[in-house]
C-alpha cells in the first residue's frame, strides 16, 4: 500500500477581510497625510467647508487620479485654469502601506502559483476600485476668487462677472489611471522585496532583476530621508516650520528625486510667473521667476549658488552605496560588466521614472470682455519639464560606472555561489 501524500499546494490565508485592511490602512495613511500637509498649508482656512473635499482631490491626484479645473466668470467673461502636479509624499506612503499589506500574507514563502497572486492581487483590486470611485465623486469644490478692493472689484460686481474657478475629477480616467497605479505598486513589491515569493517560472528573473531594483529603492528612499532631515534642520534654524512641515507631507519626495537628476547632470525648464510659487528653495524659485523660459541645472545652480555643487558629492556617494549594495547581494559568478549593464537600466528607467512623476504645470487667467487677461494678480503660470532623453541617458551613463565601481567595492565580500578554496 502507497504512503500517503501531502498536497503541496499552499492554504491561501488571505481573503477579503484581509484585503479591506490593506485598502484602508493604505487610504487611511494617504488621507492623514494629506490632510496634516494641506493644513500645514493653510488650507484649513478655505471657504465653505471644502478642506475635506481638497484632501480627497490630493489623494486622487496622489494615485494618478485626473483632476479637471473649470472657471466661469459671468456671461462676459471667462477664466482658464489647469494643474498638474503628483503629491508624492502621499503617493509614496500610500505605496509603501499596500505593497507590504499585499506581501504580508506571503511571507516566509519561496514560491506562490500564479493563480494564487492572481487571485489576492484581485481581492485587493476591486476593494481598490470601489474606493477610487468614491473619491473620485467626492472631490469636487469651487471657489471664488477674491479680486480685492477697487475698480476691479466694481466692475466684476457691476457685469456679474464675479471669477469663480473649482475642480471635479473625470471619473473613468482616474479609475483607469487608479487601477493602473495600484498594479504597478503590486508588481514592484513582488520584484523589489528580497523574500517575495514568485511564480516558478519566474524565478529566473529573479537573480538579474531583483538586486537592481531594490537598489533603485534604497537610493530613492535614501533621497527622502536625506531630504527630511534637511528639511527638518533648515526649519529650527531658519524658521518656517509650517510650510517645512508642509512640504515634507505633500511634496518631499518632488524635490529630493529632482535634485537626484539634477546631480546626474540633468537639464530642466521652467517658468513661475504671477502668484504662484514653488514649495522649494528659495534658488530655485529665483532662477525660474524669469520673463523667458529659465534653464534649470547644474551650472545654473552653481552660479546662483556654488555651494549648489553638494548635489554631485551626494549623487556619487549615494551611487556607490546602492551599486556596492547590488553587487553584494548578487550571487559571485555575476561579473563587473553584468552589474555595469543591470544598473545602467534599472537607473535609466528610475529616471524616466522620476521626469514623468515630478513635473510641475499650473496656470490660472482670467480674462473680461475677450480682451485678455487681467493682472493683479488675477493670472500666473508655474511649469517644470524636463529634458526626458537626456536625463534618461545620463542615467545610464552614471549606472554604467557605478556599477563598475560597486562590483570592484563587493569583491572582498563573501556573495552566495562564492567556493573557499581548501
Amino acid at each position: 500500500m502507497s504512503p500517503p501524500t501531502v498536497s503541496a499546494r499552499p492554504v491561501a490565508r488571505h481573503g477579503w477581510v484581509q484585503a479591506v485592511a490593506v485598502v484602508l490602512t493604505g487610504l487611511a495613511v494617504m488621507v492623514v497625510l494629506a490632510a496634516l500637509g494641506l493644513w500645514a498649508a493653510g488650507a484649513a482656512d478655505l471657504p465653505d467647508g471644502a478642506f475635506a473635499r481638497v484632501v480627497t482631490a490630493t489623494v486622487v491626484a496622489a494615485v494618478g487620479g485626473t483632476l479637471e479645473l473649470s472657471g466661469n466668470a459671468g456671461a462676459l467673461a471667462s477664466t482658464r485654469a489647469g494643474l498638474t502636479v503628483v503629491p508624492l509624499s502621499v503617493t509614496l506612503a500610500g505605496a509603501l502601506l499596500i505593497g507590504a499589506g499585499f506581501l504580508r500574507p506571503l511571507r516566509h514563502r519561496a514560491v506562490a502559483s500564479a493563480g494564487e497572486l492572481a487571485g489576492w492581487a484581485a481581492r485587493i483590486a476591486v476593494l481598490w476600485l470601489l474606493a477610487l470611485i468614491g473619491l473620485a465623486f467626492a472631490a469636487r469644490q469651487t471657489f471664488a476668487v477674491d479680486v480685492g478692493d477697487g475698480t476691479l472689484s466694481d466692475f466684476t460686481d457691476l457685469l456679474d462677472a464675479a471669477p469663480k474657478v473649482g475642480f471635479t475629477t473625470d471619473v473613468p480616467l482616474t479609475v483607469l489611471f487608479g487601477l493602473l497605479w495600484l498594479a504597478g505598486v503590486l508588481v514592484l513589491a513582488l520584484l523589489i522585496v528580497p523574500g517575495a515569493p514568485l511564480p516558478g517560472r519566474l524565478l529566473r528573473f529573479r537573480e538579474p532583476v531583483r538586486p537592481a531594483a531594490y537598489a533603485m529603492v534604497v537610493l530613492l528612499l535614501g533621497y527622502v530621508v536625506l531630504g527630511v532631515v534637511v528639511a527638518l534642520v533648515s526649519a529650527m534654524t531658519r524658521g518656517h516650520v509650517a510650510e517645512s512641515f508642509a512640504v515634507i507631507l505633500l511634496g518631499l519626495p518632488n524635490l529630493v528625486w529632482l535634485a537626484l537628476t539634477l546631480g546626474q547632470g540633468a537639464t530642466w525648464h521652467g517658468r513661475v510667473d504671477g502668484p504662484f510659487g514653488l514649495p522649494m528653495p528659495h534658488v530655485l524659485d529665483e532662477i525660474l521667476r524669469t520673463p523667458d523660459i529659465a534653464t534649470l541645472n547644474l551650472r545654473t545652480l552653481t552660479d546662483y549658488d556654488p555651494g549648489m555643487w553638494w548635489l554631485v558629492v551626494t549623487e556619487v556617494v549615494m551611487l556607490a552605496a546602492v551599486a556596492f549594495l547590488m553587487a553584494a547581494r548578487s550571487p559571485a559568478r555575476v561579473r563587473a560588466w553584468q552589474h555595469a549593464v543591470r544598473l545602467a537600466v534599472a537607473l535609466a528607467l528610475t529616471v524616466l521614472m522620476v521626469c514623468l512623476l515630478c513635473r510641475v504645470s499650473a496656470h490660472y487667467g482670467l480674462s473680461l470682455l475677450g480682451i485678455g487677461e487681467l493682472g493683479g494678480g488675477l493670472s500666473g503660470e508655474l511649469f517644470l519639464r524636463p529634458q526626458l532623453w537626456q536625463a534618461v541617458g545620463l542615467g545610464a551613463l552614471w549606472g554604467l560606472g557605478a556599477g563598475f565601481l560597486g562590483a570592484l567595492l563587493a569583491r572582498p565580500v563573501h556573495r552566495r555561489g562564492m567556493v573557499e578554496t581548501p
